[in-house]
């Protein structure tokens, strides 16, 4: 089976889908189908999830875009079904660099989800006739997702972008390899506290996403370590 679907290029930079998020557009299709018994429900869902990762693949641009001010090539964008990588050809070398190259993600989420904010402002959004509420409509969704996609990535753990963000600060005071150390431990402390709170909370979700944070920090400080002296 092939991995990877080309869907395209933007700016020249290459955009690929790996099999395993088709594969789960067409389980959620079918769970919501089955679920809500209404054809019309699993579109607006799928529409929903792909308008998401539409917002995801700008996350990755404003990487890719960023590192190329600084002369590092991306070699491609790759969505997986829980997110997507923007793979650079090396590692940004100055701290600075790392940290606009880290911040440009999730700032592009924050420019997206204000645009819509302005735009249902204009379109007479309110706070009582539905803003912020659980049936909020498509556009109200798609903002609330790129706030907590702009959020999220900036929790300071690794993989996600504000692991990089806290290595770059730290790198700025001490050695690369020791802020990869301190930001890597900080990370695995917040995998931790995720963990045991979703265990607590028999959230399956939050465990899922405590050890992959875990996995994510403990894997950076390895690559770093082996790399770095």
């Amino acid at each position: 089976m092939k991995a990877n679907y080309r869907l395209g290029a933007v700016g020249g930079f290459e955009i690929f889908l790996h099999w395993t998020f088709s594969t789960m557009m067409v389980g959620l299709f079918g769970y919501y189908l089955i679920t809500h018994g209404s054809v019309f429900v699993a579109i607006q869902a799928l529409t929903f999830i792909a308008a998401v990762f539409g917002s995801v693949i700008l996350h990755e641009l404003g990487h890719a875009f960023m590192a190329r001010r600084f002369g590092i090539p991306t070699l491609d964008i790759t969505m997986y079904p829980i997110g997507g990588v923007a793979r650079l050809e090396r590692m940004p070398t100055e701290p600075r660099q790392e940290l606009l190259i880290a911040v440009a993600g999730p700032a592009v989420n924050i420019a997206i989800g204000i645009g819509l904010l302005m735009l249902g402002t204009m379109s007479g959004w309110t706070l009582s006739n539905g803003f912020l509420a659980q049936n909020s409509g498509l556009i109200e969704n798609v903002m609330k997702a790129n706030f907590f996609l702009a959020v999220f990535n900036l929790i300071p753990a690794f993989p996600m972008d504000g692991g990089r963000v806290l290595r770059a600060l730290l790198a700025m005071k001490m050695r690369y390899k020791s802020a990869t150390t301190v930001a890597s431990f900080v990370g695995q402390g917040i995998a931790g506290l995720f963990f045991l709170f979703g265990l607590a909370q028999l959230n399956i979700v939050l465990m899922f996403i405590g050890m992959f944070v875990f996995v994510g920090a403990r894997q950076e400080a390895l690559v770093v370590s082996q790399t770095h002296t």
